[in-house]
């Protein structure tokens, strides 16, 4: 089984699993999740930062999908993508994580390059990419288990339909899915190169009151081609093409109704002219 090493391990999280343990643990214990006890949640919205940043925002909601029961076959969409750019996917091998080896489904992705196109990545021929890695230890430690599918999806009006898909071939596949969709949300500043606002406590504002509110809503409300049209517009998901499949694939399992766990910036924990805009969000069905 050929592996794919892990490119962030040691420095946007920790390598060992013992420390990503105890992280998960004081995650776990953030008082800031609004965590919705009793919820049975099957895909979510994740951030992809350094997990000092937005790791607990993205443990908390893998962990809730977790509640649901057990799931052996994890599709994450993530990659930082142009509505251009070829879609990306491994249908063989194994990812490295600190709690050991997570295999790929190797089932149902070779079932899915036969509907699209894709770019085949393998352990010895990748593109770092940190939107899918930094939520691995989390899933291999809530489903131990459990198989992926790590997708990357261009921001483009194909992404919803690989979204729905990637479920009907699961649930064919006799699977006890979960999805996860991993992007940030607004870029502010020069480090960026988006500044519409100028900079200080109005630019600040206007990211959390206004900017990412209208990406959260679509998330929570609209539909996958809405997410990508206010991304498009307003610049406010760096990985719109993996937040619209997740929500198509959401919708495809009948989990309907979507609860926001948390949203933060990267302000909160490191105040500095430029920032980043989290959100954790999970779909459930209605009770």
């Amino acid at each position: 089984m050929e592996l794919r090493k892990a490119m962030f391990a040691g420095s946007w999280y920790p390598s060992h699993a013992a420390e990503c343990e105890a992280m998960i643990q004081q995650f776990l214990k953030d008082p800031s999740m609004d965590r919705m006890p009793g919820i049975k949640a099957y895909a979510g919205i994740v951030p992809h930062a350094g997990w000092f940043f937005s790791g607990a925002i993205a443990c908390n909601v893998i962990s809730t999908l977790s509640q649901a029961g057990p799931g052996d076959c994890l599709i994450i969409f993530g990659m930082h993508l142009h509505p251009s750019s070829p879609n990306f996917i491994m249908t063989d091998g194994a990812w490295e994580t600190p709690f050991g080896a997570l295999p790929i489904d190797p089932e149902v992705a070779h079932l899915l390059t036969r509907e699209f196109p894709f770019q085949v990545e393998r352990g010895g021929a990748f593109t770092p990419d940190n939107t899918i890695e930094l939520q691995l230890p989390f899933i291999k430690y809530f489903f131990p288990d459990a198989r992926i599918v790590p997708i990357g999806v261009s921001p483009n009006p194909e992404a919803p339909n690989i979204g729905k898909a990637a479920v009907r071939l699961a649930m064919e596949s006799g699977r006890r899915l979960r999805v996860v969709g991993s992007t940030d949300l607004t870029h502010y500043g020069d480090n960026y190169g988006f500044t519409p606002k100028g900079t200080g406590p109005e630019a600040l504002k206007w990211v959390t009151t206004k900017n990412d509110p209208e990406i959260i809503q679509a998330l929570l409300h609209k539909t996958p081609d809405k997410v990508l049209e206010v991304a498009r517009t307003r610049e406010n998901a760096c990985c719109a093409g993996a937040a619209a499949a997740a929500l198509a694939a959401a919708n495809a399992m009948g989990a309907t109704q979507g609860h926001r766990m948390a949203y933060a910036t990267s302000y909160d924990k490191s105040p500095g002219r430029s920032f980043v805009g989290y959100v954790g969000i999970v779909y459930h069905r209605p009770s």
